[in-house]
């Protein structure tokens, strides 16, 4: 289930128009709708999951998480506003921090157990900005910072704020005012020198400097294709470089200074079983350190793995009925160096530092390999040394039937020795499915220590909390200032304690020129600033800054008709229609008028029904039981069942049923009796009903003068017409 996570800029830089007469924010938001569409093409985006994110102060910037639905979504991006400072460094923590909620509670990164590829929850984070400074607080910033500190527990335990399988993409909007004829007819889309390129880049992502209307598109459609189930490694080059063989010769390659393969931060992809839906693997990527027992903490481990390659010829090892993982790698550099050797018998093996307990490079765990058809570059992950495994392996089911002598039971004992704990497990399922159970004793330990087992559950209940506390912020709205404090002078004293007060004092009543005085806010002590509050009404009848500049003479007539008609008991403020006139969008909006109201008096019968409010809609009734058409005994109980209260009860009255003439109305119907919904049980007879109601015959007599009138009427009209 990919998860996007769109995070727009909502800085006051956003408000500038572009030549498209449409701002930066409003091109952010069909940006969003624009990629969701292209997006809703795969048949595979039926299970993305999309959040929002705006560089607010937290958590009030998360607008969009794990529980809010689509019609949520959509709503907040719609309502968004550009106003405040460019904090993107906050805003990108508070992204990650969002996406990292529960993977501590899912044990998605089993930590100190070695990294599983095919435990993954693929992430991606698309930023819309202009690309201007950096603000906060504090200044101006001329590089990204993301804070050190993270509310989210066990963000100790990796040391970059993202995981391997988060990837951040940038969409920086470079639009003019004017049309630019040069950059809009460029084909290829350049990245964008802005701040947050670095940690694209850092991502495993990149960012993309747009000019137009049709190069944001073109990136849109890009960054569709991009949204691919995987995790980034890094991969490096240890040795030197690989020989070429040429007519039978081999001439090795010489090269001044590193080249791009050498160094490649890739995805590989992770495909999910076509019959499961889910990703499904056998053999974890090693940690690059050794496990200790004893160890009472874990090390923090770098979000992408460092996998070594050496560029030594080797032939690939598979015995048969062994299981391996098999990863297709992002075209790249490495990939593409690869594929022109054309070598597709050969493979090179991959290594991770430190893995091994004595060994400093430590032991091959799969290898790099081009397909047979030389289109793709495959990661192939095997058992932890394969290459001593694999021969014993062979060994036990051709040459000694799967029974293992004293020989050979020592070089596999010496073999899990030098194999990291962590890989006993997928070992004993592998040689379970091979027909070898119990090769592996028992009482082999190859869990982690009691102090870091207890630490990581204690992190996954405080992650649960946090979970939780985030989950229930969301959708808060941040509280309106109502003004900017002035901060107060020490140092200066106030304009009464000056020397020259009475000067001033007659400056200001003219009686001597006035002087360039130089007036410092910091003197005011406890000034504030106002600052204007939207959700009040103006108040024009009071203040006179409410009234707008196109308003003032009429306004000032009213207030001139208020004088003069001082016999009237209200003053008109404001234009009649002007009381009544809300947005259309409003006019129907009760519910919201409901929460304003105060909530009523209780009823004085506590089990008397509540009154069905049927605004918008008189013949509002509860829907159960609606199946049944044309029945008066199913109608009769119905209503009975909602009656007002202090209505009479009409209980054995009899319905009468609609006809096409009144005039066979007129026959006067004897009280019947009523029978139950759906026919069960006795009648009631009419002289049951309540004493207070009128007879019948009265209703019945009623009804028809009515229908009469009504009839007569139509008749009229038929006639004049």
């Amino acid at each position: 289930m990919p998860i996007l996570l769109f995070l727009l800029d909502t800085s006051a830089s956003m408000n500038q128009r572009t030549y498209l007469g449409t701002t930066y924010l409003d091109i952010a938001k069909g940006a969003v709708e624009t990629f969701m569409k292209l997006r809703s093409r795969d048949p595979a985006s039926r299970g993305d999951r999309y959040m929002l994110v705006t560089l607010e102060e937290p958590p009030y910037g998360i607008k969009a998480g794990w529980k809010e639905n689509h019609a949520t979504f959509m709503n907040e991006l719609k309502n968004l506003q550009a106003v405040g400072l460019t904090s993107l460094g906050q805003a990108l923590r508070t992204s990650f921090d969002l996406l990292n909620l529960n993977r501590l509670v899912t044990g998605i990164d089993n930590y100190g157990q070695g990294r599983n590829p095919f435990f993954l929850e693929p992430a991606i984070i698309i930023a819309i900005t202009d690309g201007s400074k950096l603000t906060s607080s504090s200044g101006v910033q001329d590089e990204l910072h993301l804070p050190l500190n993270s509310p989210l527990p066990g963000s100790e335990l990796t040391k970059e704020p993202f995981r391997w399988d988060q990837r951040l993409f940038a969409l920086v909007l470079r639009l003019p005012g004017a049309t630019a004829v040069e950059q809009d007819q460029l084909n290829t889309v350049q990245v964008d020198e802005s701040p947050i390129t670095p940690m694209c880049d850092v991502t495993g992502g990149r960012s993309y400097c747009v000019f137009s209307q049709r190069m944001l598109n073109q990136c849109l459609e890009s960054l569709v294709q991009k949204v691919q189930s995987g995790v980034v490694i890094n991969f490096e080059k240890s040795g030197p470089d690989p020989p070429l063989t040429e007519d039978g010769a081999a001439e090795a390659v010489k090269t001044v200074g590193p080249q791009p393969w050498h160094n490649c931060r890739k995805l590989i992809y992770v495909r999910p079983n076509p019959k499961t839906g889910v990703p499904l693997g056998h053999w974890p990527i090693p940690e690059s350190f050794w496990p200790d027992q004893n160890s009472p903490t874990l090390p923090p481990r770098s979000a992408h793995p460092i996998v070594k390659f050496s560029c030594t010829n080797s032939e690939p090892m598979v015995i048969d009925k062994l299981p391996f993982d098999k990863y297709e790698l992002e075209p790249s550099p490495l990939t593409q160096y690869i594929l022109e050797r054309k070598s597709p018998h050969t493979c090179w093996p991959v290594f991770v530092g430190n893995s091994a307990k004595y060994s400093e490079l430590g032991h091959p765990f799969g290898y790099l390999k081009a397909s047979t058809a030389l289109n793709c570059v495959n990661l192939f992950v095997m058992p932890y040394n394969y290459p001593v495994l694999l021969p014993l392996l062979d060994d036990l089911f051709k040459i000694h039937k799967a029974k293992p002598p004293l020989k050979w039971r020592q070089l596999f004992e010496t073999y899990l020795k030098s194999m990291p704990p962590y890989y006993i497990g997928p070992l004993k399922k592998a040689l379970r499915m091979m027909g070898a159970p119990n090769l592996i004793p028992e009482n082999l330990e190859y869990g982690l220590s009691y102090s870091v087992v207890s630490y990581l559950k204690k992190l996954s209940q405080q992650a649960k909390m946090e979970s939780d506390r985030v989950i229930g912020s969301i959708g808060k709205k941040f509280p309106q200032e109502t003004g900017i404090k002035v901060r107060n002078g020490t140092s200066i004293p106030s304009l009464a304690v000056r020397k020259d007060f009475k000067q001033l004092l007659q400056e200001i009543t003219g009686e001597m020129p006035q002087r360039m005085l130089e007036l410092n806010m910091k003197e005011f002590a406890g000034f504030q600033i106002a600052l204007l509050n939207k959700e009040l009404k103006p108040q024009t009848f009071r203040n006179a800054y409410d009234i707008s500049r196109t308003n003032l003479l009429d306004h000032l007539t009213r207030m001139r008709a208020n004088l003069l008609k001082s016999s009237r008991k209200f003053f008109s403020g404001q234009d009649e229609d002007q009381m009544h006139s809300i947005p259309i969008v409003q006019m129907g909006n009760y519910q919201e008028y409901l929460k304003n109201i105060p909530s009523p008096l209780r009823e004085l019968d506590a089990d008397q029904p509540k009154r069905l409010h049927t605004f918008g809609n008189p013949f509002k009734l509860d829907k159960k039981g609606m199946m049944i058409d044309e029945a008066d005994e199913f109608v009769s109980g119905h209503q009975n069942k909602h009656k007002r209260p202090g209505e009479p009860n009409m209980t054995g009255i009899p319905k009468r049923r609609r006809c096409m003439s009144p005039l066979l109305r007129n026959r006067s119907q004897s009280p019947v009796a009523n029978n139950h919904i759906g026919g069960k049980g006795p009648p009631s007879p009419a002289t049951q009903a309540s004493p207070d109601l009128q007879k019948p015959g009265a209703i019945n007599k009623r009804m028809f003068d009515a229908d009469l009138l009504l009839y007569v009427g139509a008749y009229i009209c038929c006639f004049t017409t």
